[in-house]
């Protein structure tokens, strides 16, 4: 494969930045405490660590998200250095596909890059990061990295990753991705991750339901004209648009049959109209 340098490592992160992502940071939109410099610099004092030549997976992760905190003080890349540490261990290998290689890479993994990737992820201290009752970040793993990352595919896409080969990564974000311009290139995979499964980032800060329903919003926007999406990204940062809770409304029969028309419930606790078509509604 040949060996990565921080340019291939910064050019996608920079490419990511200028395409429209709506809910995220980019090009057009600050957000959520950060802006476009804080990811810049954080490509610029990372990339050095991620391509360090024949470091472990866990040391690049480690190493990328400490010099990230000093430089811009929060988390702004622990997702991207996951999955890219593994990626630059395997380019570095000779005599086969990266695919095949990664393969290797992950196999391979050692005790030091379970120890090394715990404390990244507890020092990164991610949004929703919560507790887990076995293979806790800020306890000293017993376990193997894959293994403790099969622990957490169910409820982390980044975990999945590590856990099934990266097969995501490889057979929905590659095809979209390979000979395309960069930037709108990162902006179809965005949408296609967004469309693939609810956001497991989202699903741990809000919970699942609000994390499907984004993935079926963003199913409505996929095959967008860029107008659609910065029209869409706009109006929802404008007006702060979040998941709202609604009443459930039944036909009143439904409540009046099964807890009595005399309770307090039906006669005092409800709200009851007639819709347009005459039925009763509560």
């Amino acid at each position: 494969m040949g060996y990565t340098d921080q340019y291939t490592t910064n050019e996608p992160t920079r490419a990511e930045l200028e395409a429209l992502k709506p809910g995220n940071v980019h090009r057009f939109e600050a957000g959520h405490g950060m802006t476009v410099e804080d990811f810049e610099t954080s490509a610029d004092i990372s990339a050095p660590f991620l391509c360090a030549r024949g470091a472990g997976v866990g040391a690049r992760v480690l190493r990328a998200v400490s010099a990230t905190r000093k430089a811009v003080g929060q988390n702004t890349n622990l997702g991207i250095l996951l999955l890219c540490a593994p990626l630059a261990k395997a380019a570095e290998r000779t005599g086969g596909p990266l695919r095949t290689q990664l393969q290797t890479v992950l196999a391979d993994m050692s005790p030091q890059d379970a120890e090394d990737t715990f404390r990244a992820i507890a020092l990164a201290a991610p949004g929703g990061l919560g507790t887990a009752p076995e293979a806790d970040v800020r306890q000293q793993p017993h376990i193997g990295l894959r293994a403790a990352m099969r622990l957490a595919a169910d409820r982390d896409l980044i975990a999945r990753q590590y856990a099934n080969g990266f097969a995501d990564i490889f057979d929905i974000g590659v095809p979209l991705a390979a000979g395309r311009p960069m930037e709108r290139a990162a902006q179809d995979v965005f949408l296609a991750f967004a469309t693939a499964a609810p956001d497991s980032h989202v699903a741990r800060k809000f919970g699942h339901a609000t994390a499907t329903d984004l993935m079926y919003r963003f199913r409505a926007l996929a095959g967008a004209p860029q107008e659609a999406l910065a029209t869409f990204d706009r109006v929802r940062r404008l007006y702060g648009f979040q998941r709202v809770e609604v009443p459930v409304f039944e036909a009143t029969a439904v409540f009046a049959r099964s807890l009595g028309e005399s309770t307090d419930v039906v006669s005092k606790e409800m709200y009851t109209f007639q819709d347009r078509g005459g039925d009763s509604i509560t």
